[in-house]
């Protein structure tokens, strides 16, 4: 009976001690860089280029899948899992995109996925559109809470490949599709703050324009007020 307890004291030590499968880590990403224009593409027609994404070793991570998007269509290009640091993808010339790279380990579920970086592939441009905003708060779908002043803040962030981004539109409204201008702040300001009422259900969205009179729209996010 003593041999079978300490037989099992053994086996139980023996599974506690086992170290647990480590979750891959986010990689960092190298190239094309974030917000630039890329101009090393290997032109394949009149229309398309291939460009080479590259990213940085992460720890405990087996495998790395590159998902590439075309921000005027939201089309995406998923490679499928490599091991390799890099790899090349025929994208359409004179076009923003932004890409991230997942990673993955064979001995757990869990994932890890890098930033996302934005970028224009080089065309026949001598100007590009700035790129749209990202909206950080309120985060789509959140519920929110007005301040003292019965208002909101509005946040985002906005990038130019030209660097040359001159003023933003900032619109409110409870349609889903936001027409009221709350605000047009410069290049400068990237929040503000606008009045709204409890339990109603905003939109916002941002438009960024440029000095050369170029325009994007962040697309729109929702926010409910809840007191």
């Amino acid at each position: 009976m003593r041999k079978e307890l300490n037989l099992f004291v053994l086996l139980l030590s023996m599974a506690c001690g086992k170290d647990s499968p480590k979750p891959p880590e986010a990689t960092l990403l190298s190239f094309p860089l974030q917000n630039s224009e890329c101009t090393t593409g290997v032109s394949l027609n009149t229309t398309t280029s291939q460009v080479e994404f590259r990213w940085q070793e992460a720890r405990y991570a087996d495998t790395y899948e590159l998902r590439v998007t075309n921000i005027l269509t939201g089309i995406s290009i998923t490679n499928a899992p490599t091991t390799a640091l890099s790899a090349r993808v025929p994208i359409l010339k004179g076009t923003p995109y932004k890409w991230r790279v997942t990673t993955r380990n064979a001995e757990t579920q869990e994932i890890a996925v890098s930033e996302e970086w934005y970028f224009y592939n080089a065309g026949t441009q001598t100007t590009y559109p700035p790129f749209p905003a990202r909206l950080l708060e309120p985060a789509s779908g959140a519920s929110v809470v007005r301040d003292i002043n019965n208002e909101v803040t509005l946040r985002w962030t906005g990038a130019d490949a030209d660097n040359d981004i001159q003023s933003y539109e900032v619109y409110l409204d409870t349609d889903p599709d936001p027409q009221q201008l709350v605000a047009s702040p410069s290049v400068s300001i990237t929040q503000v703050n606008t009045s709204v009422a409890i339990d109603a259900v905003y939109y916002w969205r941002v438009v960024t324009i440029d000095r050369e009179g170029n325009t994007s729209d962040s697309g729109v996010y929702s926010f409910r007020v809840i007191r």
